[in-house]
C-alpha cells in the first residue's frame, strides 16, 4: 500500500523505491508525486503570459493539459501553449459583454470552444470552422458559468442572472425565442423569487447526473438532473412593473420533484440576521476528483467543504432539544464516525502522545498572548493527529470565541458538542455551548442548555459567569432578540423551496483567511491528485493556500495588484495558472532549491489573514485605523472553577 502522503514519515524515496520493484504502480507513484509538501513550499512565479487588454475572467485547461484557454473583458478568447509560454490562438468571439466562462467540449480533441458573457449569450464554436456552431440568446442576463461533463460529450450547461440553468445538446437543432424545444433544467426563480441569481455550475466528476448550483445567497443546491424534466421557455410580464423575466411553464414544483434536490449551507448562515451588512453570494464551486465532496467559495464569507455522502450525519446544529446540544451531539469531526454514540465517550483521548502534548502546550502558550489564529492553527495540527481528544477541542473552542472572525462563534458550538460527545462531564464546553447559542441569539436553545448546565453541575450555578449569562439570556428573550423571532417570513419561495431548506447539510470543513466581498467570479479549487490542498485568490491581491487536512494556510503569494478572481491547477502536473484584474496570466511551479528569494511570497500568514477579516467586516475608514495600529477587542466572559474568568 501506498503512503498516505500527509504521514509524518512519508518521504518521496520510499514512493521511487516501490516504483523501482512494482512497474504496476509507475502511474499510482507519479500522481502522488504530482503535489507535494516540498514542491507548494517552493511555489513561485514562473512566467506571465501578456496578450490579453482586460481582466483575465476565466481560465481552463484542456483533457491533456496541453493548452491553457482564457477569456478577458477584452471578448477574446485565448489559446496557449504553457510550456513554450506562447500564444497559439486568437479567437475573437462576437460577444458584446465581458466573458466570464470559456470550456473546451469533452472528446472534441479540444477544437470546440464553449463561452458564455455578459451580453447573455452563449456561443460554441469549432476552432475549424470559420462561422459559429451555436449562438444562443435564450439568457436575459449575464451568463456567468458554463459546465460540461466529461461523461457526456454532447451535453453543456450554462448558469445566467436571470435565474435559468439551461441544457444544450449539440446533436440537436436549437432556436432561441421558441416554445419548440425544452431547454430549462432549472429555474431558480420559481422556487427563490423574483430576484433570484444563478452565479456558478458544476457536474460532479464520477456522478454526472449531479449538478451543483449555487446562488446569490448562502444555499448550495445539489440536483439529480435524471429526475428532472426540462421544460420550455416563456416570457411573463408582471403588470406592477416592467420585471420581465422567462420562467419554466406550468407548476413551478412540476419539473423538479421534492426528493430530487439537496441543499447544503454553513450552519451559522442559515439563521444570519436579515439587516446584515453583507450579501452572501456562491462566485464558486466544483467537485473533488472522486466526486464526494463539494467545494465553495462563498462571497461575502469564508470557504466551506460539503461531504455530499452523508446527510444524516450532517445536519446543521440549530433547530434541536437541548439533548441534541448536550446528549448525543454531531460527530462528524471525530475520526471513526460510524459508531454508535454510547461507544463514542470510551474513545476519548486523554493521555495525549508527546508530540501532541507539545503542540497543545504551545497553542495554549498562544491563547495567553492573545495570538489567537495562531493557537488555533496549533489546535487544529494537533486535532489532526489526535481527532479523538475532547481536551483540544474544547481549548480551540475557546480561542475561536476570543478570535471571532466570519463563522468561528458557529464553529466553537460545533467543537463544544464535539467536547460533550467525547467527555460528557466537560464544565467548560457545556458552559461554552450556551454562551455560542447566546451569541448567535438562538435564545430559546440557550436557555434551554444553561438551565441543563445548572442542573448538572450544581456547584457553578451561583457563580459570576453563570448568572449573568443565565441574566443576559433571559434580557434578550424578553425583548425579543431571538433571531428565529426577529427573521421576516420567507417570501416569494415555493414550498419545495422551503422544505429543502429546512433540511440542508452542514459543512465538513471551513478555510479562512481570504477576503471575497469585490468580484462575483472568485473561485476556490483543490490542487493535487487527492485535493490535499486548497488554493483561493483573494481581494488583496494574493491567493492562499490550504492544507486540507488541518485546515491551516500554508503559503499566501501575490498573484495580482489588486485581486485574483481564478485559479486553475494543472491536471497532471505542479503547475498552476492564476488570473484576477490584471490582463495578464501567470504561472506558477516550485523554483529551484537553490535558496533564492521568492520575491512574491507573503510572509506574516497571520497578519495576511488577519487583515482580510478587517477587510471583510469593517469600513474604508476603520481599515485605515487598524493599518495605523489601533485594534478593537472583544470582551468575553469566561468560566472558571472559582466563577471568574477563564484562560486556557
Amino acid at each position: 500500500m501506498l503512503p498516505n502522503i500527509h504521514d509524518k514519515d512519508y518521504r518521496v524515496i520510499d514512493l521511487v523505491r516501490q516504483r523501482e520493484i512494482q512497474d504496476s504502480i509507475s502511474h499510482s507513484v507519479s500522481k502522488k508525486l504530482q503535489v507535494t509538501d516540498n514542491l507548494i513550499s517552493r511555489l513561485g512565479l514562473e512566467k506571465e503570459l501578456v496578450g490579453h487588454t482586460g481582466c483575465v475572467n476565466c481560465l481552463e485547461w484542456d483533457e491533456s493539459g496541453q493548452i491553457l484557454a482564457s477569456a478577458s473583458d477584452d471578448m477574446n478568447i485565448m489559446l496557449w501553449d504553457p510550456f513554450r509560454y506562447e500564444r497559439r490562438l486568437i479567437l475573437r468571439t462576437g460577444h458584446h459583454g465581458n466573458i466570464f466562462s470559456v470550456k473546451f467540449l469533452p472528446k472534441s480533441y479540444d477544437n470546440v470552444l464553449i463561452s458564455g458573457a455578459g451580453d447573455g449569450t452563449v456561443r460554441v464554436r469549432d476552432l475549424a470552422l470559420l462561422e459559429p456552431l451555436l449562438i444562443c440568446n435564450c439568457h436575459i442576463s449575464r451568463v456567468k458559468r458554463i459546465a460540461t461533463a466529461s461523461t457526456e460529450p454532447f451535453l453543456f450547461w450554462s448558469a445566467a442572472e436571470d435565474g435559468l440553468i439551461l441544457q444544450y445538446d449539440v446533436r440537436a437543432p436549437h432556436t432561441c425565442k421558441s416554445n419548440e424545444s425544452a431547454t430549462v433544467l432549472i429555474n431558480l426563480p420559481n422556487h427563490m423569487g423574483r430576484y433570484a441569481e444563478a452565479k456558478c455550475i458544476a457536474i460532479n466528476p464520477r456522478k454526472p447526473e449531479l449538478l451543483a448550483v449555487g446562488a446569490n445567497d448562502a444555499y448550495i443546491r445539489m440536483y439529480d438532473r435524471r429526475m428532472i424534466k426540462l421544460s420550455q421557455l416563456s416570457i411573463i410580464t408582471s403588470p406592477s412593473s416592467d420585471w420581465e423575466r422567462r420562467t419554466g411553464e406550468g407548476d413551478p414544483d412540476e419539473n423538479i420533484p421534492l426528493d430530487c434536490a439537496q441543499y447544503f449551507i454553513a450552519g451559522h448562515l442559515h439563521t444570519r440576521q436579515r439587516n446584515s451588512n453583507r450579501n452572501l453570494t456562491a462566485t464558486y464551486l466544483t467537485f473533488s476528483t472522486d466526486g464526494n465532496e463539494l467545494l465553495v467559495n462563498m462571497g461575502g464569507e469564508q470557504i466551506y467543504l460539503f461531504d455530499i455522502n452523508n446527510p444524516k450525519k450532517s445536519k446543521t446544529c440549530f433547530g434541536y432539544s437541548v439533548e441534541t446540544y448536550v446528549g448525543t451531539p454531531r460527530k462528524c469531526c471525530l475520526a471513526k464516525n460510524d459508531e454508535d454514540d454510547t461507544n463514542i465517550a470510551n474513545r476519548n483521548i486523554k493521555d495525549l502522545p508527546s508530540h501532541v502534548e507539545k503542540l497543545k502546550a504551545q497553542a495554549n502558550e498562544c491563547f495567553e498572548q492573545q495570538k489567537y489564529t495562531l493557537a488555533i492553527t496549533m489546535y487544529n495540527k494537533a486535532i489532526s493527529y489526535c481527532p479523538n481528544a475532547a481536551v483540544l477541542y474544547a481549548n480551540r473552542a475557546a480561542a475561536y470565541m476570543k478570535r471571532t472572525w466570519d463563522g468561528d462563534i458557529y464553529a466553537a458550538l460545533r467543537d463544544c458538542q464535539t467536547t460533550l460527545l467525547l467527555d460528557p462531564g466537560h464544565v467548560k464546553a457545556h458552559f461554552r455551548l450556551a454562551r455560542c447559542l447566546f451569541d448567535l441569539h438562538r435564545l430559546t436553545e440557550a436557555n434551554e442548555v444553561i438551565k441543563e448546565f445548572q442542573q448538572k453541575f450544581p456547584e457553578y450555578a451561583s457563580n459570576s459567569a453563570c448568572k449573568a449569562l443565565n441574566m443576559d439570556i433571559k434580557e434578550a428573550i424578553n425583548s425579543g432578540k431571538d433571531s428565529e423571532m426577529s427573521q421576516t417570513a420567507n417570501q416569494g419561495i415555493s414550498r419545495y423551496e422551503q422544505e429543502w431548506r429546512n433540511n440542508t447539510i452542514d459543512y465538513k470543513m471551513r478555510f479562512c483567511g481570504h477576503c471575497n466581498t469585490t468580484t462575483d467570479i472568485k473561485e476556490a479549487n483543490f490542487f493535487g491528485n487527492n485535493g490535499q490542498y486548497i488554493v483561493a485568490g483573494s481581494d488583496d491581491g494574493s491567493f492562499f493556500i490550504w492544507d486540507r487536512c488541518t485546515t491551516n494556510i500554508i503559503r499566501v503569494l501575490r498573484g495580482d495588484e489588486r485581486i485574483v478572481n481564478c485559479l486553475q491547477p494543472h491536471p497532471s502536473t505542479c503547475l498552476l495558472a492564476t488570473s484576477g484584474i490584471d490582463p495578464v496570466i501567470r504561472l506558477w511551479s516550485p523554483l529551484p532549491e537553490d535558496g533564492s528569494v521568492n520575491d512574491r511570497e507573503i510572509q506574516n500568514l497571520e497578519d495576511a489573514a488577519h487583515a482580510n477579516q478587517v477587510r471583510m467586516n469593517t469600513d474604508p475608514f476603520e481599515v485605515m485605523l487598524m493599518n495605523m495600529g489601533y485594534r478593537f477587542p472583544v470582551q468575553l466572559v469566561e468560566l472558571n472553577e472559582d466563577g471568574d474568568e477563564y484562560q486556557v
